[in-house]
């Protein structure tokens, strides 16, 4: 009978391997992202540049340069698909959000409003709105036709360090360096939740898990936590990485069991067991601090970039 018990996933766990090094940025990487068919990687960086890549897991390599995207001012922090992939948006240092074609590289608008830095940006799941957050501690949505600000939410009372939409759009996240993670009713603008701990160290980043059941939150003492929306309690803590300094992003990894990956500023990936909270692989490489890490919709790869000025990919050792 006992050979009927299933193993643990992490007993059958097949551990991730270096596969390849994109080196097209000439300086630090701030954002990586796979759009949601999983057939384009882009990356973002303070070389004021977007550049994008085809993916295919079977062939070598996996990722070729596609387009360079031009025109922010300064550099850019973050970048997001929308779901269907012909676009992406990006937020910039030039207190700027740009709306650009995926298969042309050109700017199709550029979103004023911003009195300080866009730091963090993602598109609702229908794509016809566009989240912002900046260091003039507000979230700004706005309309992806016209390029028109709908709503400026006095989210913080400090920089904003991330934004997310829920899977089916009706609420916002925020995180902030104030210590708090806001959830927002996304037609109303109101806020529904405010997530807080006993200590509330400066929150470095926020994204809604994809069920939209627990937000996974990145604080600046070395930690990373789940909560539980509806009882705005955390339920699992994730730690041993290393995040005091800077706006680190993670990732939930779905693809052979569930998992959540994240950057680190002692220049690894970690990657833990989303229930049981083991840590399960430390990805070694970068020379420099990871800031993101993204994980393929339905491939067993995961890309990171840091500040290094290289993208890596990683992909599971073939058995």
């Amino acid at each position: 009978m006992a050979d009927e018990v299933p193993a643990p996933a992490s007993a059958s766990f097949i551990p991730y391997i270096h596969s390849q090094t994109l080196t097209s940025h000439d300086h630090a990487v701030s954002s990586v992202k796979f759009s949601s068919d999983g057939r384009l990687l882009a990356s973002s960086s303070s070389d004021k540049t977007i550049r994008t890549y085809s993916i295919n897991s079977d062939d070598s390599p996996i990722a070729k340069p596609l387009q360079v995207f031009t025109g922010h001012q300064n550099g850019i922090s973050d970048i997001a698909f929308s779901s269907d992939a012909r676009f992406i948006a990006s937020a910039s240092d030039d207190k700027t959000l740009k709306l650009w074609d995926v298969e042309t590289g050109s700017v199709l608008k550029t979103l004023h409003g911003h009195t300080n830095y866009a730091f963090c940006v993602n598109f609702n799941p229908q794509s016809n709105m566009i989240v912002s957050g900046s260091f003039d501690e507000t979230v700004r949505i706005w309309d992806v036709k016209t390029g028109k600000c709908l709503k400026v939410l006095p989210a913080h009372s400090d920089p904003v360090t991330a934004v997310d939409f829920n899977r089916d759009g009706s609420l916002i996240v925020s995180s902030s360096y104030d210590g708090l993670c806001r959830v927002w009713d996304s037609g109303t603008g109101h806020c529904v939740k405010t997530l807080i701990d006993d200590e509330n160290p400066p929150v470095s980043f926020v994204r809604f898990s994809p069920n939209g059941k627990f937000i996974l939150v990145g604080t600046l003492d070395n930690t990373l936590r789940l909560w539980n929306i509806s009882s705005a309690k955390f339920i699992k803590t994730y730690t041993d990485h290393a995040n005091s300094q800077y706006s680190v992003s993670s990732a939930f990894s779905v693809t052979n069991g569930k998992r959540i990956v994240s950057g680190s500023e002692d220049k690894c990936v970690y990657m833990w067991e989303l229930n049981s909270r083991k840590l399960l692989q430390k990805l070694e490489g970068h020379t420099e601090p990871v800031m993101s890490v993204a994980c393929h919709p339905t491939e067993n790869l995961i890309a990171s970039g840091s500040l290094d000025k290289s993208v890596r990919l990683w992909t599971q050792k073939k058995q």
